[in-house]
């Protein structure tokens, strides 16, 4: 049976993004300024005075998960991302899985970074009014940032990865500053307790490191701009290292620093609803606070814009190969943005974020939830992104001893936090999320094995264009 063309109207901008602009799209998802404002202390909790040093491991784990993209990227660009890596690699039915997964995972995110926002803008509405019921105040400024992160999707995806990497570097400039002039004070950045790391478990640190992870989840989504950015073989897998290099010197400095300044301090770090407003006032720059709260909500603002351009293109990608709703496979004529995936996208987080915050959970418990989630799904499509590779690499006849090693080193670091999250089986309602996760993905896999036998037209689609995504002559690549 032949498979007539999807009708799709308009396409994405070719040759449109410099390299800092896909590095922005990478930054804008991680949120990096996130990690000192919220998960820093999650993971002193666990790790205590190894914090930093969960972060450095992390930071080597993803070097070789990004080791492993770069397979893919060097040699195939796709606003699937790594959908169609998996695609290519292990078969059309993984790639599905991998990219419901890594849908699953944007929006997630984006709903776990909305209620960040929103939780830091109450913060401050609460210092300038005092105190107020926060459920529809919560709904009301979620809608605005939404709609707000729509808009700008929808215009430009050079204005977002722009905007998005102003928002970041301003806030992370005057973290830094702060916790410089932290280190000025103290006369020294020495911080025995860490460096010995005292009191510091190798269970402890194996459950820091689980979190640590969950820092760096979506560096990956540089590559959803396949089709856009100029030079994307070159390009996206620079971008890819680069964002976890810088990243990982910022999370590993900023968290040292972090623990540091609450050495003996009377309200531990993990204790702390706002540890860098408390390092503000301890070397008397409290007046920062509330700038700092701007920033850290301008942060997350980012982080929502990233992962709605990000899981826009996923649908995109999979709308043109006829899976997904056919219309959203079209581009704006004029801005050529996926402007109704970016308006499903949209729509799917405040779905996500909108009946908790009704219910009058607490936001940062909806950060931890939705962000969990999330965390399954990136974990599972870079399991599946590692143990492809080198079955890419086979067919391609470019296979060597070292790219085995590097699969099976990434394959076991990546399943470090995938265990860790699951054993010890976490409190109620904790326990219930893989549950979660699991049944999204089930419905995934459920739905495809329905095309494979009501339109297998469609099935034979997607598998010729992931086949036509990855056949680039060898000179392509960049070494």
């Amino acid at each position: 049976m032949t498979s007539s063309p999807i009708q799709s109207h308009g396409s994405l901008r070719r040759n449109h993004l410099s390299f800092t602009d896909v590095v922005a799209q990478a930054i804008g998802v991680v949120s990096p300024t996130a990690t000192p404002a919220i998960v820093a202390s999650l993971v002193f909790a666990s790790a205590g005075n190894g914090a930093w040093l969960a972060y450095v491991f992390a930071t080597v784990a993803i070097l070789f998960l990004s080791l492993n993209i770069n397979v893919f990227a060097k040699r195939s660009a796709s606003p699937g991302a790594l959908y169609s890596f998996v695609g290519q690699s292990l078969g059309a039915f993984w790639g599905s899985v991998a990219g419901w997964s890594l849908l699953i995972a944007y929006l997630f995110c984006a709903g776990a970074v909305l209620s960040g926002a929103v939780n830091y803008a109450l913060v401050l509405l609460h210092l300038a009014f005092g105190a107020f019921d926060d459920v529809i105040p919560s709904l009301i400024l979620a809608l605005g940032f939404i709609a707000l992160a729509w808009a700008i999707a929808w215009r430009s995806i050079k204005l977002s990865t722009r905007l998005s990497l102003s928002l970041e570097g301003v806030t992370v400039a005057a973290i830094l500053a702060i916790l410089a002039v932290l280190f000025i004070k103290h006369g020294a950045v020495v911080d025995k307790p860490q460096l010995a790391l005292e009191g510091v478990t190798l269970n402890s640190l194996q459950l820091g490191l689980v979190l640590a992870f969950f820092s760096f989840t979506g560096f990956e989504s540089a590559a959803v701009l396949g089709h856009e950015a100029k030079q994307p073989l070159r390009v996206i897998p620079r971008a890819v290292i680069a964002t976890v290099l810088a990243l990982g010197v910022f999370l590993v400095a900023t968290t040292y620093a972090l623990v540091a300044g609450f050495q003996g301090a009377a309200t531990p770090l993990d204790k702390s609803d706002a540890p860098l407003s408390f390092i503000a006032d301890s070397i008397g720059l409290g007046f920062l606070g509330p700038v700092i709260a701007v920033g850290v909500i301008a942060s997350f603002f980012a982080s929502v814009l990233g992962c709605v351009n990000a899981s826009a293109r996923i649908i995109y990608a999979l709308s043109r190969q006829g899976v997904l709703y056919t219309k959203a496979g079209d581009a704006h004529e004029a801005h050529a943005t996926p402007h109704i995936a970016i308006a499903i996208s949209a729509l799917l987080v405040v779905v996500l974020f909108a009946p908790l915050a009704a219910l009058g959970v607490k936001l940062m418990d909806v950060y931890g939830y939705l962000g969990s989630i999330s965390t399954f799904g990136f974990l599972t499509a870079y399991l599946l992104v590692s143990i492809g590779a080198p079955l890419f690499l086979k067919r391609r006849g470019e296979l060597k001893a070292r790219h085995v090693a590097l699969s099976a080193v990434s394959v076991v670091l990546v399943g470090i936090p995938f265990v860790g999250v699951l054993y010890p089986v976490p409190d109620y309602p904790l326990n219930l999320l893989p549950y979660v996760f699991v049944g999204l993905l089930w419905l995934g896999a459920f739905y495809f094995n329905f095309l494979r036998h009501r339109r297998p037209e469609t099935l034979a689609r997607i598998e010729r264009e992931l086949e036509a995504s990855s056949d680039l002559p060898k000179a392509q690549p960049a070494e």
